[in-house]
């Protein structure tokens, strides 16, 4: 896919969703100088719940009203006021430890996920989540693709 569909894709609130990627390169060009605001989360040291909210919390500078809880996440990503940019796109890398681990937390995570992409698409605003999944692991359409392994 040319960097300019992927940017046409990403700015397209109609298609928000999670997705997986066989890698970054092509989103980091695509969104570069961009006014997407994308943020790159990195799950290889978590291994629980609590190390995943933690991490989620950082990595999207989360008010200090939240909570650490399944429900503050989805309060959290159903507001994003905090953050700048037309649209977010948040890339998700090292998830497999805690898929493996924690299959349930794993599952609720991409439910909320979900949950949050259908809002923000209700919306009319994009968000995106894209699990850098290089094997083709997960049961989600492939971004550049748009379809379901």
């Amino acid at each position: 896919m040319s960097m300019s569909k992927l940017l046409a894709r990403l700015q397209d609130a109609t298609r928000s969703g999670v997705y997986r990627v066989p890698q970054v390169d092509e989103i980091l060009d695509a969104v570069r100088g961009t006014v997407v605001d994308l943020v790159r989360i990195d799950l290889a040291a978590v291994s629980d719940k609590e190390q995943l909210l933690e991490q989620l919390a950082s990595a999207l500078a989360f008010p200090q009203w939240f909570g650490g809880n399944w429900d503050a996440l989805e309060d959290c990503l159903g507001d994003l006021a905090w953050r700048a940019g037309d649209g977010h796109v948040l890339l998700i890398e090292g998830f497999e430890h805690l898929r493996a681990r924690r299959p349930d937390d794993f599952g609720v995570l991409l439910d909320i996920l979900a949950s949050s992409a259908q809002y923000w698409l209700e919306r009319g605003r994009p968000f995106f989540v894209a699990f850098v999944d290089r094997t083709s692991t997960l049961a989600l359409p492939d971004l550049f693709r748009g379809k379901k392994a």
